[in-house]
């Protein structure tokens, strides 16, 4: 197939004028043309001097256009036509004026010139605007415009050899235009302005009708427009939804898309071009650079790479130029935020020195305590054995104060051991209807009879898990401060409930159910000095001798050493709200244990043996015991303790101090539940908050203890032991 038609061209250039055998496509062309319809007569009647010339014309490799007679007819060679581009092949045997109509006004009189005057006119870098790709575009052109003559000496034509130089001055006009805006917009400083300059001189160098950026919200569906370069066209500032203009045109930004001249919808329809140029950064979208034109236009790729660049470059400078404004606001603002660190700093560092402060007085307050405990201890088993064995009134009376002055220091030294959550605790589930139902009269003559008591306390409320004992002291510590603040009389409102979502629990309180106990009065209340002192321990706004200052810290021991937590909230002249948080249990409240009925004999021949490290505790409970019908052994340490029973010591109870050197008594006491699974074991203590794994299994009796506490405990392990 391809060798008939090779053959077939060939024989139809076997047919051409001699000089247009070696003219390729256009000599063809021109071969093929109905000259009939043509100014120029067909090329075999062609003058002599034009012949020869288009013989050397159509074999060049030099861009050569030949514009012939007074109409200016178009006779080109193969590397010519796609300067013209769309405008070949019609162009060709035709008048000039037909095809370049819209450079007409501009080529014309450069082709009269030459023609008339037979000088030769070049030029370079010449623009000419052309239609060649549908649209018109400006092109620049090296040129050189000769006159061509007949033998006669007349010019027959214009002999045009021209080099397109598009792409180069293009690449050079990009490049200046590039580098100026590089060195005039950092220069402004101010972010806004870089963005309206940048807009303002793109639009100009291009013609547009509207330019602008569209700053990204970052939300995916909104963008805002604060800049703008406006020819003719209406506004865009403001903020606008990407779906109002193009369907997807978000994702497609986001995905780095060029996307051109179908941006289009509502007031932009009478826009007839655009560019959107995205720009993005490591976030994603950040902006993008809007080109409209209200006529239509083709974006050359000339066009494309200079709106690009000027997108990364403006967008750069805005970027930088917002980050050294922010710089700026922040080092204006350094030295009021240093000092405003510094003053930080030293509150956190009072605070903490505050905390530490407050740990080794608790450390303190807990070792005085437990020293304190242990003193009291033979105190009180002493005087009660005395006690029991003067016969006069005046003797008994003597004891009797003694021993109230001890239950005094014993209570002053539980309140120690609570504020610094030493106190040994002995938690259950307790119903705070029945707690409060049993204090009921106990705080009415604490309020006296000028004070109006008002209980609000459901019955059905959860129980809570407290020492039921530590909590009857803690309210009526709440219930004595409230009574002081309202000399005159006044009205205390006792209040229970569940904590709800919408409850605002103290910090470190956020799981769990939990139950809030309130006593509140209207008492004097406390100003913001006083109220932030309350905790402290020993400060107290009575007068001297009318109160200890540990009030407020015991119930706050108890409530954390509990996992709850005390808040206080008064204002002066209005009164006091105290309120105590603490956490609720699904369980059924426990029968409390001074209402358990108790065998106060002993069994029959009991045999304790007595452990504890301090020789004066020791023998003054060993006394108690004996006193109370029990045969007792004693021990000074665990290890000797151990000893015994390994002699063969057979022992019905035992009886253990806590803190000891080297053994604890709940070591001591899980070591022989090993040996003896059912034997009683009474735990005493005056210091360490026993852990409930501790506590497991065993009594605990607090120190300084009375007689009859002591037979009490023993009496619980005999009843548990039995049944």
């Amino acid at each position: 197939m391809n060798s008939l038609t090779d053959g077939a061209a060939e024989r139809r250039s076997a047919n051409f004028p001699g000089f247009l055998r070696e003219g390729g496509t256009v000599a063809t062309l021109l071969q093929a043309l109905d000259w009939s319809r043509s100014p120029l007569s067909p090329p075999d009647q062609w003058s002599a001097s034009l012949q020869t010339l288009m013989a050397t014309i159509l074999p060049a490799k030099a861009q050569i256009v030949l514009f012939w007679g007074p109409e200016y007819i178009a006779l080109y060679n193969d590397a010519y036509a796609p300067t013209i581009g769309a405008k070949h092949p019609k162009a060709l045997g035709r008048p000039a004026q037909e095809n370049w109509s819209e450079l007409w006004d501009d080529l014309e009189p450069l082709l009269r010139g030459v023609r008339e005057t037979g000088e030769t006119f070049s030029a370079q870098d010449r623009p000419f605007y052309i239609e060649r790709r549908g649209l018109g575009e400006t092109a620049w052109f090296d040129v050189s415009y000769s006159a061509v003559r007949e033998v006669d000496g007349s010019v027959g034509g214009i002999l045009c050899i021209v080099t397109e130089t598009t792409e180069r001055v293009q690449f050079e006009r990009r490049q200046a235009f590039l580098l100026e805006l590089g060195r005039t917009l950092p220069a402004l400083g101010d972010a806004a302005q870089i963005e309206a300059q940048a807009v303002s001189r793109l639009g100009q160098y291009l013609g547009a009708s509207r330019v602008f950026f569209a700053q990204d919200k970052g939300d995916t569906r909104h963008f805002v427009v604060e800049q703008q370069w406006l020819d003719g066209a209406p506004s865009m500032a403001g903020q606008h939804q990407y779906a109002h203009f193009a369907e997807h045109l978000h994702q497609r930004l986001g995905n780095g898309e060029r996307i051109v001249g179908d941006f289009a919808a509502g007031e932009q329809a009478d826009l007839c071009a655009s560019l959107l140029l995205p720009v993005t950064g490591s976030s994603g979208l950040e902006a993008t650079l809007a080109v409209h034109f209200h006529t239509p236009h083709a974006f050359l790729e000339d066009e494309c790479l200079l709106i690009e660049e000027t997108a990364k470059l403006a967008w750069s400078a805005i970027t930088h130029a917002r980050a050294e404004a922010k710089l700026i606001a922040l080092n204006a603002s350094l030295e009021q935020r240093v000092a405003s660190m510094l003053a930080q700093r030293e509150a956190s560092l009072v605070q903490l020195h505050e905390a530490r402060k407050m740990e080794m007085i608790g450390q303190l307050t807990g070792g005085i305590a437990h020293d304190f405990n242990n003193m009291l201890t033979p105190i009180i088993a002493s005087m009660e054995l005395v006690q029991r064995r003067l016969p006069d009134d005046r003797s008994q009376r003597l004891v009797n104060s003694a021993l109230q002055a001890a239950d005094r220091a014993r209570t002053l030294v539980g309140r120690l051991l609570t504020f610094a959550r030493r106190q040994t605790l002995k938690p259950q589930v307790v119903g705070l209807a029945g707690l409060i139902d049993d204090m009921r009269e106990l705080i009415a003559r604490s309020l006296g009879p000028t004070i109006d008591i008002h209980i609000a306390v459901d019955a059905d409320l959860p129980g809570v898990v407290v020492d039921p004992g530590q909590l009857e002291l803690a309210l009526l510590n709440l219930v004595v401060n409230a009574r002081d603040a309202m000399p005159e009389g006044g009205r205390v409102q006792i209040r229970a409930g569940v904590a709800d979502e919408t409850t605002v629990r103290p910090a470190g309180i956020v799981a769990g159910q939990v139950i809030w106990l309130q006593v509140a009065d209207n008492g004097c209340g406390m100003d913001e000095s006083v109220l932030a002192r309350c905790f402290e321990p020993f400060y107290s706004t009575k007068a001297v001798g009318q109160g200890t200052g540990l009030g407020l810290p015991m119930v706050q021991g108890l409530a954390v050493q509990s996992g709850g937590g005390f808040t206080v909230r008064s204002r002066l002249r209005l009164g006091t709200e105290a309120t105590l948080w603490l956490p609720a249990s699904r369980a059924p409240s426990l029968p409390r244990e001074s209402d358990m009925p108790l065998s106060q004999a002993p069994l029959y021949s009991a045999h304790v043996l007595l452990v504890d490290d301090e020789d004066i505790v020791r023998q003054a409970t060993a006394l108690q015991l004996r006193d109370l019908g029990y045969q007792v052994t004693e021990a000074q340490s665990a290890a000797q303790a151990l000893q015994l029973i390994d002699q063969g010591l057979a022992l019905d109870v035992l009886v253990t101090d806590h803190v000891m050197a080297e053994t604890t008594g709940a070591e001591l006491a899980h070591q022989l539940r090993q040996r003896m699974a059912d034997l009683p074991i009474l735990i005493i203590t005056g210091y360490a908050n026993l852990s409930p794994t501790e506590l497991h299994g065993f009594e605990v009796l607090r120190k300084p203890f009375r007689r009859a506490e002591l037979a009490h405990s023993l009496a619980r392990l005999q009843e548990v032991k039995m049944g």
